[in-house]
């Protein structure tokens, strides 16, 4: 009895548990806000937006409103949603976008007092676009057990080489493609089905 017990018990321990507590996503999220929300707002705000004054506590403001009620909302419905969109654009994607940006500018000596406009728009436009409908894509369906291709590992390759070449420039095209990438597909999906829909007979 005792060895049926105990192997009944270590098949028990090597089952993984696939459980996740309410108090564990909350704290994860809120970590997300400071490292995806505060931390790249504190940044461009230093670096460009404090010339602005107010203007740029404005932006920042949005910025870290946005990343905390977006978090908020994916933590409410993230059992309901298409696991193949996010819906609105991602935190860590707006927090990459923005250092990015931020990372390419000083890599050209551009000093932030001159672009200080240019980045309010883009620190509001994240803010709003993390809080906003928009479907962007998750990439979460993605099979990373299944057997990958010889094609498929020389394409990784071969990106990762892009991105040595020029880290911060590539960096913010890749970014700044994901973040257009959702209002596109907003675009084709809202107008494409006005355009498939079929015509009422006279």
């Amino acid at each position: 009895m005792s060895d049926r017990s105990s192997l009944q018990t270590d098949e028990a321990v090597k089952e993984p548990m696939d459980t996740q507590s309410e108090f564990g996503a909350q704290y994860d999220s809120l970590s997300d806000v400071v490292a995806f929300g505060v931390a790249p707002a504190v940044l461009v705000f230093s670096w460009s937006l404090s010339a602005l004054g107010k203007l740029g506590w404005v932006a920042a403001f949005i910025y870290v409103a946005g990343t905390a009620l977006r978090l908020a909302r994916f933590n409410i419905q993230r059992e309901i949603v298409d696991s193949n969109y996010f819906v609105g654009l991602a935190c860590p994607a707006a927090a990459y976008f923005l250092a990015s940006a931020v990372w390419t500018l000083v890599d050209s000596n551009i000093q932030g007092e001159t672009v200080a406009l240019t980045m309010v728009v883009l620190t509001a436009v994240c803010g709003l676009l993390m809080v906003s409908s928009i479907p962007y894509p998750s990439f979460k369906n993605s099979d990373l057990k299944a057997r990958v291709s010889l094609l498929a590992i020389m394409a990784a390759a071969l990106i990762f080489a892009f991105v040595s070449l020029d880290p911060p420039r590539v960096l913010f095209l890749l970014t700044g493609l994901y973040l257009l990438s959702g209002p596109a597909l907003w675009f084709r999906k809202r107008f494409g089905r006005k355009q498939n829909a079929p015509k009422e007979e006279k």
